[in-house]
């Protein structure tokens, strides 16, 4: 597995993005097809076309939302504990000063940059991308979703 870093950080699930979304936008293209090369006008195809677009965008919604709701709360308690053990003091007090993306980013800073990352985030109000680029030791995250 490659080493994690700010350029390769994305991550991919290939049965969702390399499966489900082509075959839907296949499916998509054929009800178009029909819909504007029929014969005959009929309003099978625009429904089938608009049913196959909401599909795709409940699909998409959904499973963004449950998995991504869960490991936010994990991230968030998951740093709290880092940031205790790191610190000895706890990110309750200054966590409202960090918005939540933020937070996301400094996930991937080293044990030994958290701390002083961590305040120059909040003094500088850095953006998560600046928080991202500025880690100089990544610790990957290869189970977020």
């Amino acid at each position: 597995m490659k080493t994690q870093n700010y350029e390769n950080h994305v991550r991919y699930y290939p049965p969702h993005h390399f499966v489900f979304y082509p075959v839907v936008l296949i499916l998509l293209g054929i009800s178009l097809y029909y819909t504007f090369k029929a014969d005959e006008p009929t309003l099978i195809w625009p429904f089938i076309s608009l049913l196959i677009v909401l599909i795709t965008w409940l699909a998409f919604m959904l499973r963004q939302h449950y998995a991504l709701n869960n490991q936010n709360r994990i991230v968030r308690l998951e740093m709290r504990f880092r940031y205790y053990v790191l610190t000895n003091r706890r990110l309750e007090t200054i966590e409202n000063q960090l918005s939540f993306g933020q937070l996301l980013a400094l996930r991937f800073a080293s044990d030994d940059e958290l701390p002083d990352l961590t305040q120059r985030a909040i003094a500088e109000n850095l953006s998560p991308d600046e928080i991202k680029k500025s880690v100089v030791h990544w610790m990957p995250d290869h189970l977020r979703v």
